[in-house]
């Protein structure tokens, strides 16, 4: 710790009160220091001895620069307001794609308009014979197109950004190309008809916006501004990319505080109280961008009202009439709590097998020709299927009457017969036309095909019939049975495939669906009841707990998706029993297996570390504490010296995949060398591109060399592979290079962690989780390097299997002791 000694300057200014006789004679001799000595104080611990009122102490204050945090906040804004923008985009390209629909069909059929399926209130006119056709045509384009811009190998996209933000390096995720394909496939996906959402996609969209407006290197008339450099850091980039997929899903959903709490429940790895601030303000804005830009325009077409918000554009599945409840109603809510867990679990079994017998499948076909087109192959027939069940599975309906419809008041001369239908598909159905009754009133006869409402329709529609309150029997058994059989085994299907997609759109209509049947098991055996005390007997109030006791059931979570039930419903009554089904749920399906995205995670091998580990062997519980970490390390790790050969450099960077390695010195010629370090792969080639660091001789002065600059080696962008191989050839063969060294000392990370080889298992989990390492050295009692422990070592089965073979050699080691 520095002393006053430091600074003279402001011995002068020390408040009376704070000096007596034994300082003065201390503040005597600090005036006859050199000058050379009287540095500027810059820690506060130099001052600890003084009290807060002293002016020396008020004096450094003043001295110290306020480090505001005005472009983190800017970027984290401007980052919402990209995200709002981009939903926005499209929202308005589906629909601009629903338009082209409608005119195609209408164009090349010419039919009568009471042969025709609504889909959202555009008519698309087909034949009996034709519609097949005329469907399929425009689908597969649709698909096809959707297939042609999915980046490889990401349909979704979240998985990769959980693990990315757990701290896994993967690679092309957060690139231009991956942004213009992933949102162009999701786009055409869903308007394609698919039984998927745009939610995962989007999520992933926001992630690389946050990414991408963070480490953006701005460039304005040929000026380089800088003043996002200080971005350039994994801490930084995690915490951008964390507020970017929580924007994603506030967006999609209009739920700001649902999308923080999402990043704070599935998402992030590592959460402050600042970053939630932060998040927050991203969701924010992103959710106001949506709204504000919604407000006003329909598609591309404007319509006015700009900046009111009203309650059915905002709320995505707005339920009008809420129901008092009853303490009766946990009944049902307890038993669609363990349904939805049930079914949860077996939709996370089915997926899993069926994307491990994909992968297994194109794993298999070494030619990249042939894989594509087994992909295609696949998708088509999605495609197939999901036509054949939307188009077909309807005509096996008859057309049932709308029970619950506005009266025409024949003294309203603006209303008209349109504003007394309910807006739902008429496929194939009579048109709708005013009746009298036998009150001498007119009503509409309109009339409906209950499978069509809920397999033509997109997701969104239908889910918000089946919510809707006070539709006791519009729906019936067989159509709802055969709905939740068709989307639960396509969505299943289609989940994974060769097209950008989500889930969440299937796993709220697919739990509406039998929640619904349950509403209607219930009517059937009370009634339909009027009575206040009873209205909760009502199948839309049981579709929207079972939409989310299916989605904790699929994705397990609790705090966040309770509160995005409630902002995209406005059910504030029912609130109790979704929180209810969804723990319900949750608990349920961990039984079985985990979540759909850990599922995912462990089969894309992404190396993702829980905050908690569990490790089993035959069917027993294993205490981490009772093993060290020798038992999971690395051995024979290759180390590096202070000053190594240029050649033997780019031997050991061309024959290993290593992505750090340990440094190594002697503090005198005649001791042992000791870890100092650690060095990473990138920072090595960094290195190796500046041959004018490279030294002659291994004994000479380094001072005379220049230093590579500290934004080249912090850059941590990906370099050119190829050209990279080419060099690391030059240099292993050129005898030149075996002449050349280079000093590392600059450059080494001599901060690294390092635990002894006796540490605790568990500690070091802990230790290597949540300071995000990606190497962790492991040393002896005289501080030598025996191993090394990275990501994959600490994964559930590494440990299993580890330990495991740790736990038999220690059984053979006791048997033999007793043999003996």
């Amino acid at each position: 710790m520095l002393l006053a000694e430091d600074r003279p300057d402001l011995i002068e200014s020390l408040d009376p009160r704070c000096n007596s006789s034994e300082d003065d004679k201390s503040y005597s001799s600090i005036t006859r220091l050199p000058e050379k000595k009287r540095e500027h104080l810059s820690t506060p611990e130099s001052l600890d001895y003084l009290p807060s009122h002293s002016n020396v102490y008020k004096t450094w204050l003043q001295g110290q620069s306020y480090r505001s945090d005005w472009d983190r906040w800017l970027v984290m804004g401007i980052t919402g307001t990209v995200v709002g923008v981009k939903e926005q985009v499209s929202l308005w390209a589906k629909r601009g794609e629903i338009k082209m629909d409608g005119w195609f069909s209408w164009n090349v059929c010419r039919l009568p308009y009471h042969n025709c399926i609504l889909v959202e209130q555009t008519s698309i006119t087909v034949e009996r014979s034709d519609a097949g056709q005329s469907v399929q045509c425009y689908n597969c384009f649709m698909y096809y197109s959707a297939i042609f811009f999915c980046p490889s190998g990401a349909p979704s996209g979240l998985p990769e950004v959980i693990g990315f933000l757990n701290g896994t390096s993967i690679q092309h995720i957060f690139n231009i190309k991956t942004f213009v394909g992933t949102f162009g496939s999701c786009v055409l996906a869903v308007a394609s008809g698919l039984f998927c959402g745009p939610e995962g996609p989007m999520i992933h969209l926001g992630a690389i916006i946050g990414y991408g407006l963070s480490q953006f290197k701005p460039k304005i008339f040929g000026i380089n501004l800088s003043s996002f450099t200080r971005f350039w850091n994994t801490a930084d980039k995690r915490n951008f990319v964390t507020a970017g997929a929580g924007a994603g899903i506030a967006s999609v959903f209009h739920a700001p505080v649902g999308g923080l709490l999402f990043t704070l429940e599935e998402v992030a790895s590592f959460w402050d109280i600042k970053l939630a601030w932060q998040t927050f303000f991203c969701c924010l804005m992103a959710t106001f961008t949506t709204d504000l830009l919604s407000s006003s325009l329909c598609g591309f077409v404007y319509r006015g009202e700009f900046g009111f918000f009203k309650a059915e554009k905002r709320i995505l599945f707005w339920v009008k009439n809420l129901l008092d409840m009853s303490i009766l109603a946990f009944i049902p809510a307890i038993f669609l709590g363990i349904l939805g867990g049930l079914l949860g679990a077996l939709f996370v079994f089915l997926n899993i097998k069926i994307n491990k017998w994909r992968t297994l499948v194109f794993s298999r076909i070494s030619k990249t020709p042939l894989r594509k087109a087994t992909k295609l192959l696949e998708t088509v027939l999605i495609l197939v299927l999901t036509i054949t069940a939307t188009v077909y599975l309807p005509y096996f309906f008859h057309c049932t009457p709308v029970k619950n419809l506005p009266i025409f008041d024949p003294t309203n001369k603006s209303q008209n017969v349109s504003q007394v239908r309910w807006q739902i598909s008429e496929y194939n159905c009579p048109t709708a036309a005013l009746k009298i009754g036998p009150d001498a009133v007119k009503y509409p006869n309109q009339t409906f095909n209950e499978a069509a409402a809920l397999l033509a329709e997109n997701g969104i529609r239908s889910i918000t019939y089946l919510f809707k309150r006070g539709t006791h029997k519009e729906f019936g058994y067989a159509s709802l049975f055969i709905a939740l059989i068709v989307y639960f085994l396509l969505s299943c299907l289609t989940a994974g495939s060769a097209v950008a997609s989500g889930l969440v759109i299937p796993m709220l209509y697919i739990g509406a669906l039998y929640g619904r049947i349950i509403g209607l098991i219930l009517i059937s055996i009370f009634g339909v009841q009027t009575d206040e005390s009873s209205a909760w007997i009502d199948p839309g109030l049981f579709a929207a707990i079972g939409a989310a006791s299916f989605f904790s059931g699929v994705s397990r979570l609790t705090i966040s998706l309770t509160v995005i039930m409630v902002e995209i419903t406005n059910d504030v009554q029912s609130l109790l029993l979704i929180m209810l089904a969804v723990m319900l749920a949750k608990m349920v399906g961990d039984w079985f297996n985990s979540s759909l995205y850990s599922s995912l995670l462990k089969l894309k091998c992404i190396p993702y570390l829980d905050a908690e580990p569990v490790v089993c062997n035959r069917n027993k519980w294993l205490n981490l504490e009772l093993f060290a970490a020798r038992d999971v390390m690395k051995r024979h790790v290759r180390v590096l010296r202070l000053k190594e050969n240029v050649a033997f450099l780019a031997q050991l960077l061309a024959n290993t995949s290593h992505s750090g390695f340990p440094v190594v010195c002697k503090s005198k010629p005649d001791q042992a060398e000791v870890f100092l370090g650690t060095i990473t792969r990138f920072d090595l080639c960094v290195l190796l591109e500046n041959e004018n660091i490279f030294e002659t001789e291994v004994g000479e002065d380094s001072e005379s060399y220049p230093l590579v600059s500290y934004q080249k080696i912090r850059a941590e962008k990906l370099l050119d592979h190829q050209r990279m191989a080419i060099m690391l050839d030059c240099y292993s063969t050129d005898p030149l290079y075996q002449q050349l060294f280079i000093n590392l000392e600059p450059y080494v990370n001599q901060s690294a962690m390092s635990v002894q080889a006796h540490f605790s298992l568990q500690r070091t989990y802990n230790i290597f989780r949540s300071l995000g390492l990606r190497h962790l050295t492991v040393v002896d009692l005289q501080n030598q390097v025996i191993g090394i422990i990275t990501r994959k070592d600490l994964i559930t089965f590494q440990l299993e299997e580890k330990l495991r073979l740790q736990q038999s050699s220690q059984q053979s080691q006791s048997d033999d002791e007793l043999l003996d």
